[in-house]
C-alpha cells in the first residue's frame, strides 16, 4: 500500500528539485543524467558484445574434435 508513488509525491520532488537548483540549472542536469544513462546502457551492452565475441573467435579458432577414423584416412592419403 506505501510503496507507490503518487502524483502529488512526484510534484513535492519536482517543487523541491526546482527550488535547490533553479529553472536555469535545470535543462542542463537533464542532459547530464540522460548521458550518464545512455554511457551506462552502453557499457553494459558492450561488455556483453565482448563476451559474445571472445566466445564466437575461440570457439572458430578451435579444430573440430578428430575420432580414430579421421586419423585412419589421414594415414592412407
Amino acid at each position: 500500500m506505501f510503496n507507490q508513488v503518487g502524483p502529488l509525491e512526484l510534484v513535492i520532488v519536482l517543487v523541491i528539485v526546482l527550488v535547490i537548483f533553479g529553472p536555469k540549472r535545470l535543462p542542463s542536469l537533464g542532459r547530464q543524467l540522460g548521458r550518464g544513462m545512455k554511457e551506462f546502457k552502453e557499457s553494459i551492452t558492450s561488455h556483453h558484445d565482448d563476451e559474445d565475441e571472445k566466445a564466437g573467435i575461440t570457439a572458430a579458432s578451435e579444430d573440430p574434435p578428430r575420432t580414430s577414423a579421421d586419423a585412419a584416412e589421414r594415414t592412407q592419403v
